[in-house]
């Protein structure tokens, strides 16, 4: 049972208000998710630049939100694995956009790629893959 944009921001707000203090979903469609994460001085580390953990976190939010998109909501859907390259210097101070495609939904696995962007820049900033445990019905 597929979720809408509007059903999963719902289910947020009840469930989980803290992840859109910084997050935003841009998109929700067929195993895919387009987030915005809104980059702050908490997230600067030193040399100018976005932090790896604040990376993560857009990754992370992606795959959460791709697969509520996919399944449905379901709250204990939890991350088993997260493998993230670093590919260039993110822009400070600039949000960053997550997009992400899941390759595989199975009945106890969901397994996806985030492609990580400085708002304003075609080059992708980070590749992460993930896994999420998807709970028994």
């Amino acid at each position: 049972m597929k979720s809408s944009k509007d059903e999963i921001n719902a289910f947020l707000e009840k469930e989980f208000p803290q992840s859109l203090k910084k997050c935003e979903i841009e998109s929700v469609s067929d195993r895919e998710a387009t987030v915005i994460y809104h980059v702050d001085e908490h997230d600067l580390r030193p040399g100018g630049t976005v932090s790896g953990p604040s990376m993560m976190t857009v990754a992370d939010y992606a795959l959460y939100i791709a697969i509520l998109g996919e399944i449905g909501i379901v709250g204990l859907a939890v991350t088993t694995n997260l493998s993230i390259n670093f590919l260039r210097k993110p822009t400070a101070n600039q949000d960053i956009k997550g997009v992400c495609t899941l390759m595989k939904v199975g009945k106890a696995l969901a397994v996806g790629d985030v492609w990580l962007y400085s708002l304003g820049s075609d080059e992708p900033i980070a590749h992460v893959v993930g896994t999420y445990s998807i709970p028994p019905r």
